[in-house]
């Protein structure tokens, strides 16, 4: 074996082992990532948070055991994927070694170590993108139109896994027009690739035409409840600051791809940046929906300093670019990831607020950063649901409803009674077994009034009370109360169908 593979191997095994290091076992999974495990138990060609991708990945992980090795892997393989691409486009466009590995070391000491801690569809966004990034190389420099179809049914893929890949071509088109490469338009098998794109995303399109088009409300919501919070100076400051180790290297591709006669065919990627950058700006998005944009910026960039520091003195910069990234990643090591147990970042609470990292989405300070406040008291919660389950007379049948999908997801991840925990909220809206009469409510609801709650529920049920709550302090389910109701009165399932018709109707 050549160097070259043994060092892009000993690349990814580091990845994985680092993705190992930066996480903590003080914490649980986080809200989100139960929710879509649990989409493997619901397979459809949509659902109401996402696309339907990440319930295949889930339902691997399903078959696999199910276990937290497993829901941690893929994110980091698909982070390890990310790496391989970058030091293939680095080959592709004839980068020499010293630019295969200051690609690699900057595409590894990056802000995709925090991304590919969390089983979200993001780590697959970003690797979606360069693949997308990539397969355009491969046609820019052999001209053969069969990665147009490649690339539609790389996009096809991505776009079932994050609409956001739609911002690529957003920025992608015009900067086509603007340079030679226009003349991607005028080739029928673009259009023919188009096609074929389209009727692998059809699926997914007519789910949604089924279900009203719920991505729309999905962005309502979003826009309203989050985003409304989102600013602009910071969505910018925060793409300085995802690959802050890299600026070097991704401010020469930019000037690599106007100025270095090599990459003139792949001029476009200059003014692609900036579209794509200004649509993100413009919708206010999440600073972290734009990652994808980079890595395949690294690799231009790290060609170009790898061709014009080889001779002179210029070759003792070599060492210096490899090390700012690593160097940039020591500090933030005790900052950026869920390495630390929350009495730490306590302690610490200012190196953490001022990167940002305690403001949630709504837009205030908090004790933790809001990921990690969203990774405890979960498995406290369905450990006290399931004491109740088991407590309660055999034979009879039981309703456990909650108020939101991260306490239906991860009643239902660690459970050991086989509880199919549902909410009003998000996917589990569809969700609901309604064959069966339910005799008991198991209800958990945030931060209730204890009175409110009883008086509300108990004349339906012969006995009412409040079992537990949630006691760990850091956690953003802190006081989320369990209440119990047993030996129902009435038939609850006409009530539970006019509030879900009532939800349904409001989204």
């Amino acid at each position: 074996m050549t160097k070259k593979p043994i060092v892009l191997w000993a690349f990814i095994a580091l990845k994985f082992i680092l993705q190992v290091v930066v996480l903590s076992p003080a914490y649980d999974l986080q809200r989100d990532e139960y929710l879509h495990l649990d989409q493997a138990n619901h397979l459809a060609w949509g659902y109401l948070s996402v696309p339907p991708f990440t319930s295949w990945t889930s339902s691997i992980i399903l078959l696999l055991g199910n276990s937290v090795f497993w829901v941690k892997f893929f994110p980091a393989l698909y982070g390890a994927l990310t790496l391989y691409l970058v030091w293939k486009a680095i080959e592709e466009l004839n980068g020499n070694f010293f630019a295969l590995v200051l690609g690699a070391t900057c595409v590894l000491f990056s802000t995709l170590l925090r991304l590919n801690t969390l089983y979200q569809p993001n780590s697959f966004d970003v690797l979606s993108w360069t693949a997308l990034y990539f397969v355009l190389i491969k046609f820019c420099k052999t001209q053969d139109t069969k990665w147009f179809f490649v690339a539609a049914v790389v996009f096809a893929v991505g776009f079932l896994n994050k609409y956001n890949l739609v911002f690529l071509l957003i920025g992608l088109v015009p900067a086509l027009l603007l340079t030679e490469q226009r003349k991607i338009f005028a080739q029928p098998k673009f259009y023919l690739a188009l096609a074929a794109g389209f009727l692998l995303i059809l699926p997914n399109l007519w789910w949604q035409y089924q279900n009203d088009f719920p991505v729309f409300h999905h962005l309502k919501v979003l826009s309203e409840r989050q985003l409304v919070n989102v600013n602009r100076m910071d969505f910018l400051r925060g793409q300085i600051l995802f690959f802050i180790g890299s600026l070097v290297v991704i401010i020469s591709s930019l000037y690599a791809l106007l100025r270095y006669e090599p990459f003139k065919p792949y001029r476009f990627y200059f003014w692609a940046l900036f579209f794509t950058l200004a649509a993100f700006t413009y919708f206010k998005a999440k600073n972290y929906y734009a990652i994808g944009i980079y890595p395949i910026y690294i690799a231009f960039g790290a060609v170009y300093l790898g061709d014009v520091l080889q001779h002179g003195w210029k070759r003792y910069l070599r060492p210096v670019l490899v090390a700012i990234p690593v160097l940039f990643f020591i500090p933030m090591f005790d900052i950026a990831f869920p390495n630390k147990s929350p009495d730490y970042i306590i302690r610490h609470a200012e190196s953490y607020k001022s990167l940002g990292l305690l403001r949630w989405e709504d837009g205030k300070d908090h004790l933790l950063p809001q990921d990690y406040a969203d990774m405890l008291g979960w498995k406290e919660l369905a450990s006290k649901v399931d004491s109740l389950y088991s407590a309660l007379p055999k034979g009879t049948t039981t309703l456990v409803l909650c108020d939101n999908y991260g306490q239906a997801g991860a009643i239902n991840y660690y459970t050991n009674y086989g509880v199919r925990a549902v909410s009003f909220n998000a996917d589990y809206i569809n969700w609901f077994d309604l064959t069966k009469k339910f005799d008991n409510l198991i209800r958990i609801k945030e931060k209730a009034d204890p009175q409110e709650e009883l008086q509300e529920t108990s004349p339906i049920f012969e006995h009412a009370s409040v079992a537990a709550s949630i006691t760990n302090p850091y956690a953003r389910e802190f006081g989320t109360t369990i209440f119990l109701f047993t030996g129902a009165k009435i038939d609850v399932r006409d009530k539970i169908k006019a509030e879900i018709a009532e939800e349904k109707n409001f989204q």
